[in-house]
Order: structure tokens, then sequence, then C-alpha cells
């Protein structure tokens, strides 16, 4: 009978796919971040000489990030009672939707994506961009100091680092001639685009920490100042929308620089070509993350006065001029 249904309504057999297909990035999405967590945790803890969690699921701990999901889950959800009810229930939503849907659009191996969107790169920078409103009218729903004073730093951090973020992959559309990440990863046959745009990436790479909140630019949740930023106010699985937002744009800025960079699931020589792209997008992948744990313990938090100086006076102008760059040495050289 379901087979009847389905043939003869192929709209509905295409919509049970792409559902079915969804709850499969879904469920990948959120192992990353139960297992994500953990790595960070680990990796944090051997850097200064701890053992990290390693009380539960045996001797590393792997059932760690399980254990505080679930009791994220189980504690009690408060809403202010002078809070503006329906955008403070609204505002996690909006922090945490964009984060999914830039996923789909990322190319895990030649035949391993969601979505082949034609303008791929710039789907990623205009939905990303949109996580800013929900941390912004998180702090102003919450009808508190600390929040709104965290909401607008977080607010003038995105957007004072999302320019430099896309001036500085120009050079890398300039170079592969398409906004399509399939094709950025194609035109990297010959070589990784690290090699040609080593300015672009480390400017990229600064951008992208500063994108993620994280530490040295962990402003919008710096708990000793702003009693943890925007998010004050929120507790438990609310709170959580938050803290999930933050990892699954961690997951999928990883694989963007993966792409962008070093040649997505391509081998890096010619006759390794017999080992899956996967295998080597998942070791290309765990080498940036561990990249962003490292930059975690190791460097202390930035001044938010520098913080804002260092992303106009030094990432945008050594972002245009490596534009200006690419452009000549394209018109030479290609």
């Amino acid at each position: 009978m379901i087979q009847d249904m389905l043939q003869s309504s192929p709209g509905l057999f295409n919509f049970l796919i792409f559902f079915v297909l969804g709850l499969v990035l879904l469920l990948v999405i959120l192992g990353f971040v139960t297992f994500g967590i953990l790595a960070e945790r680990k990796v944090l803890g051997y850097i200064q000489l701890r053992h990290g969690p390693n009380q539960l699921g045996g001797r590393f701990g792997l059932l760690q990030t399980v254990a505080d999901v679930l009791k994220l889950l189980l504690k009690e959800d408060i809403i202010p009672k002078l809070a503006d009810r329906p955008m403070f229930i609204l505002a996690p939503v909006i922090a945490f939707a964009p984060s999914f849907m830039v996923v789909a659009a990322i190319p895990f191996t030649d035949h391993l994506q969601f979505a082949d969107i034609g303008v791929g790169l710039l789907y990623y920078v205009a939905v990303s961009g949109m996580t800013v409103f929900g941390m912004l009218l998180g702090g102003w729903a919450s009808n508190n100091k600390y929040s709104l004073l965290g909401g607008a730093r977080a607010t003038a951090q995105m957007i004072s680092y999302e320019i430099p973020l896309v001036m500085s992959v120009l050079g890398v559309v300039l170079l592969s001639g398409s906004l399509n990440l399939n094709e950025i990863v194609h035109a990297q046959e010959h070589g990784w685009f690290i090699l040609l745009q080593p300015i672009g990436f480390i400017v990229f790479l600064i951008a992208a920490t500063a994108e993620l909140s994280r530490i040295p630019f962990d402003l919008p949740e710096s708990e000793s100042e702003l009693v943890a930023g925007y998010h004050t106010e929120y507790t438990g699985f609310r709170w959580a929308f938050f803290m999930l937002a933050e990892y699954v744009y961690l997951f999928a800025m990883t694989s963007l620089i993966v792409v962008l960079f070093f040649g997505g699931w391509l081998a890096p020589i010619g006759f390794l070509d017999f080992i899956p792209g996967s295998v080597w997008f998942a070791l290309k992948f765990s080498a940036v993350l561990f990249l962003f744990l490292w930059f975690r313990a190791t460097f202390p938090r930035m001044r938010a006065d520098k913080l804002m100086e260092f992303a106009w006076k030094v990432l945008l102008p050594v972002a245009l001029g490596n534009i200006f760059l690419t452009a000549i040495i394209k018109s030479l050289f290609f």
C-alpha cells in the first residue's frame, strides 16, 4: 500500500527522501557535537596537564557529554518575569537554525552532499549571518543589562569580522572562477589553495575564530566580565540551543576551511587516490579542528577595544591587499 502511494505521488516520495536525509544529517551533527565537546575537554586536559573527563564511560569518559546533555534537558526552563516571552523563546531557534542550514551545502565527498547549490559559498555567508539576530534578540528579550550588553558586543564582533572573512575568500573565488564549493574543490586538483593563498588562509582562520566566538575572541561569552553574555538568563534546553549552535558552526566552519584551502576530499598526492575521499576529508577535518581546540588552550582573551581595532585596522587592509595581489598574479601567470 505504501509503495503504491509513493508511485502515485512522486512529490511525496521526494519529500520523504529529503526528510530522511535531513534526519540523518541532524543525527551526524548531534553526534559530532556530543563527541566534539568531549574531544575538546580531553585536548584541553592533556595540554594543561590534566586528565579531562574520565569518570563516566570508562577511562576516556565517553559518556560524560551524554550525561551533561541529559542534565540540561532535565533542568527547569526558567523565563524571567519581565522578559519579552515570545522573543525570549524564539531567539535560541533563530540562533540555531542557520547553523544547521549551512551544513547542507558543504560537500564532504564527490557524492556526499545534501544540496549542491550553485553559489554555495555565498549561501554559507548569507545564511550564517542570520545567527547574529538570535544573539541580539536573546540579549534584548531577557530584559537584563548584562545580556543586552553581551548581545550588543556579539553583534558588533560578528559584523566586524564577517567583512574580512568574506574578503579573504575572494582570492579563492578568483583562482577557481566559481562560488560553487564542488568546483572550488576540483580547482585544487593540481595544488591546494593554502599554497596559493597563504595570506587569505591566515586572515580567514583568524576571522573564523572570531566568528565562532572562540578564544581569544570569546568576548560575547566572557564569563568574568559579562556573566556569560547574551544568554545569561537562559537555562536548560534553551541555553543548550545556543551551545549547540556554537558547536554546529564549529563543524561547519572547519568543513568549509577544508573545502576552500585543503582540497576537500582530494588526496594530497595523486598515487594516494585509492584511499576513499571521505577518509581524506576526515583527516583534514580532524587536523583543522585540533587547531581550533589548541587555540583555546593557548591564548588569553583579547580586550574588547583591541579586538575591534584588529578587525578594521589589520585584517581588513590585509584582506584587501591579498585580493589585489591575487588579481595581479592571476593576470600574469594564469
